[in-house]
């Protein structure tokens, strides 16, 4: 389901570009008019005007501005360290922090009208899955080189005609469980939304459900960034 009004659409409509309603077109332009693209690149651009804006001149007596960085970017290094190890958090940090950072503000970017989320696509959930999928693995083949592969392997050979194929399907199945939940949850509150705008005609009528929908935001983002962390973490553990 579409919203009802998105503010990049009209803007394009405005400039005489094209506005797909429907799949994705094959062009460059078609994919970078796409909704959920034009709403990453806001996220985007949001993200780095505040950042620049409150960590321009930074200060031995810290502003709020600098405070709330030093707050958020410290609490998830101690987050990282504690829970994958101080050498991967030092290798990894920039690329889970950004997706924490990026996820939270692109959820929560869909509770103001007229926007919508970017993680409410699945083509945005499973390029960032696909990103920790495939990253999680050069981890493991890194640390253990071609031993990496004793962790699908169970822990008695005669089990390996068992565990081998669970493991394998179960590792898989992390690009669905990684991509889906994220994306449904997103929907779902998006969805709910636009159907509440439109029946009600009113702003304050869904204020309940947008309020739950920041917990949802958030909450999303963490299971995101945990699960992350929890298989980067487990790539570099030994199998038993």
């Amino acid at each position: 389901m579409e919203h009802p009004i998105l503010f990049i659409s009209i803007i394009l409509e405005k400039l005489g570009l094209p506005v797909p309603h429907g799949p994705v077109g094959h062009t460059l332009l078609e994919q970078l008019c796409a909704p959920y693209m034009t709403y990453t690149w806001l996220v985007m651009a949001f993200l780095f005007i505040v950042s620049k804006l409150t960590l321009g001149n930074l200060e031995m007596v810290p502003g709020k501005g600098q405070n709330f960085w030093e707050l958020a970017i410290g609490g998830m290094d101690d987050f990282f360290s504690d829970n994958m190890g101080r050498e991967l958090t030092d290798k990894f940090f920039p690329m889970i922090a950004t997706f924490a950072l990026y996820i939270a503000c692109a959820n929560l970017i869909g509770l103001i009208p007229g926007f919508m989320s970017p993680t409410s696509s699945i083509n945005t959930t499973l390029a960032l899955t696909l990103i920790v999928w495939v990253s999680h693995h050069i981890i493991g083949f890194k640390e253990h080189g071609v031993g990496y592969y004793k962790h699908f392997m169970g822990p008695v050979w005669w089990l390996v005609p068992l565990l081998l194929p669970i493991e394998l399907i179960s590792n898989f199945a992390r690009l669905l469980s990684l991509s889906i939940r994220l994306f449904g949850n997103i929907m779902a509150k998006e969805t709910l939304l636009a159907i509440l705008f439109m029946l009600a005609g009113s702003f304050f009528a869904p204020l309940p459900i947008m309020m739950l929908g920041v917990l949802v935001s958030v909450v999303q983002a963490m299971v995101f960034v945990l699960l992350t962390v929890v298989y980067f973490s487990q790539a570099n553990e030994h199998a038993h």
